[in-house]
């Protein structure tokens, strides 16, 4: 018994300090906001206080205001190819929301679909627009339709790119990262301490389906804004939040609205875009061999779907 006794401890010791040296070894440090701001700001970089965080955002172009919503894990670069495709043509309004990239977390970690509509509105307040185009991917389409829902006199054509909100209540797609954050948060929160690149590259590769798309550039600026301090954190306790959707909602939308969606989407499957017909005026975009961001993987003729819609 006392030789059983004895190896369980060895055991249970040796897990013990594997765990510590690969804590040691492969931890990955929060980086400083301050430090990434020389690096992920430029010219156009601007940040405004709302709730009590400071919130990057960039205004480029001259025209009607488009205010575009990036999604989970992401930041405004991920615009930047229909930004320059754009803004010859459209005010373009972007930002970092609140959990993700340079803006970072909320001091009371409320990350409700509420909350996020609400942001909208703060924002859009302070950068002095109170009527306009909108569009979002991913999370970002969901605050997007949630928003012309609340506030159908302020959208005035809106634009969904693989938006999210059903798609939770089947089992049907969804990143690892995100299931595993919202199943074990305790766990999540202590491997991604040591494992950033690893689930940034993971959740790159559920997100493209050219992987050619995963370019050390990106790989490296997703692991970085990802390390600001306390974003890793934050998406822990966002995943904790289901979406609350419901079609009647998708009814109250009077905004003209055009779906756009990616046919090899893993994380939202591209049958999702059935529950978005129940908004009254829509006109619908599927791309062939493009995944989660068709602004990403098919820049030129998402933009230039959009233009067409918009003009």
């Amino acid at each position: 018994m006392k030789f059983f006794k004895n190896k369980a401890f060895i055991i249970i010791g040796s897990i013990l300090l594997v765990w510590i040296a690969a804590n040691v070894i492969l931890y990955e440090p929060d980086i400083p906001v301050e430090k990434l701001k020389e690096k992920y700001t430029n010219v156009q970089s601007k940040f405004v206080e709302i709730d009590g965080m400071q919130v990057h955002y960039r205004i480029e172009g001259e025209g009607e205001p488009l205010v575009l919503i990036h999604g989970t894990g992401a930041m405004l670069q991920t615009w930047d190819d229909w930004v320059n495709l754009l803004s010859p043509h459209f005010k373009i309004i972007r930002m970092d929301i609140p959990a993700f990239g340079l803006t970072g977390p909320r001091a009371d970690n409320v990350y409700s679909d509420s909350m996020y509509v609400d942001f909208i509105e703060q924002f859009t307040r302070k950068v002095g627009v109170d009527s306009f185009h909108l569009a979002g991917n991913s999370l970002g389409g969901l605050i997007a339709w949630k928003y012309a829902a609340t506030y159908p006199q302020k959208v005035k054509k809106l634009i969904l790119v693989d938006p999210a909100g059903f798609h939770e209540f089947n089992d049907k797609g969804g990143s690892f990262i995100f299931k595993l954050a919202r199943n074990y948060p305790t766990l999540t929160s202590l491997v991604s301490k040591i494992g950033t690149h690893y689930f940034v590259e993971k959740t790159l590769r559920e997100v493209y389906a050219d992987d050619s798309k995963i370019t050390e550039p990106c790989k490296k600026m997703f692991a970085e804004l990802n390390q600001r301090a306390g974003n890793r954190n934050a998406f822990v306790e966002r995943a904790k939040y289901a979406h609350t959707c419901s079609e009647n909602e998708l009814k109250t939308i009077t905004a003209s609205t055009l779906i756009m969606w990616g046919k090899e989407d893993v994380l939202i499957d591209v049958r999702e875009a059935e529950h978005f017909k129940k908004i009254a005026n829509t006109t619908e975009v599927i791309y062939d061999k493009v995944g989660h961001c068709p602004q990403e993987e098919l820049p030129e003729r998402s933009a230039a779907d959009v233009l067409r819609f918009l003009k």
